[in-house]
């Protein structure tokens, strides 16, 4: 198909038709996951008066990412790139447990830090394991079935509306599982509902970038999928 013929495809119309961004646009959504958890989880910052977690510094991206995989290639796409994302955070999980868990060389100085930096709690881990996998199916689902209702109709909306949904349920899951208790209980409330809000914020204005972007690829691609027949259990990973 040229480039900017764009055709409307049941996702179970698919097929094997080759698809130009889908593998890069699966690397780049597990690469900002894992750089999400790795560096930004469990630190706070104040700015301005704003307590938030300094994991949302990656969520722009993360969330443009993920509203062009269920828009443009549709929730089946975007459930198996949820369950990558969540088995390479599985395998980063262990590997930073057994890579800190390993005896430190006779005078390196480093070992404490290292533990600061890469030793994160199961607790930590669980939490964030469960609110990924729950915050992005929950998105994917509200955003692909929202456009079968709207029929393609106002992304603003759909962006916007999965993000309330997906990043409630992630905000609900995350922060008490992984902090209430060690943190106060005014500050996991504070910091949820301000994360919360300020992704909301974020994707009402990315809405713009967001159109571009998934305006740009479903010209390149040539096909816009809707999700008429799709099975939305999140308990599969095959198309």
């Amino acid at each position: 198909m040229d480039d900017g013929a764009v055709q409307k495809v049941d996702a179970g119309a698919l097929g094997a038709r080759p698809l130009r961004y889908f593998d890069f646009f699966m690397a780049a959504f597990v690469a900002i996951l894992l750089l999400s958890n790795l560096i930004g989880a469990a630190k706070l910052s104040t700015v301005a008066g704003f307590t938030f977690g300094a994991g949302i510094l990656f969520f722009p991206l993360g969330y443009v990412l993920g509203d062009v995989l269920t828009e443009v290639y549709g929730y089946a796409r975007a459930r198996r790139c949820v369950w990558a994302g969540f088995g390479a955070m599985l395998f980063m999980a262990l590997m930073s447990w057994v890579v800190v868990a390993l005896p430190p060389a006779e005078g390196w100085p480093d070992q404490k830090a290292y533990e600061a930096v890469f030793g994160s709690t199961w607790r930590i881990v669980f939490a964030s394991l469960v609110a990924f996998w729950a915050g992005e199916l929950a998105n994917s689902f509200v955003l692909a079935r929202m456009k079968l209702r709207t029929q393609g109709r106002h992304l603003w909306m759909r962006t916007i509306g999965s993000t309330i949904v997906g990043q409630g349920v992630d905000s609900l899951i995350f922060y008490p599982l992984a902090f209430w208790g060690i943190w106060t209980s005014d500050q996991v409330l504070t910091v949820m509902v301000t994360n919360w809000a300020m992704k909301v914020g974020w994707e009402a204005l990315l809405t713009p970038v967001t159109y571009a972007v998934v305006g740009f690829v479903k010209r390149r691609e040539g096909l816009d999928i809707y999700d008429e027949g799709t099975d939305f259990t999140p308990f599969r990973t095959r198309l």
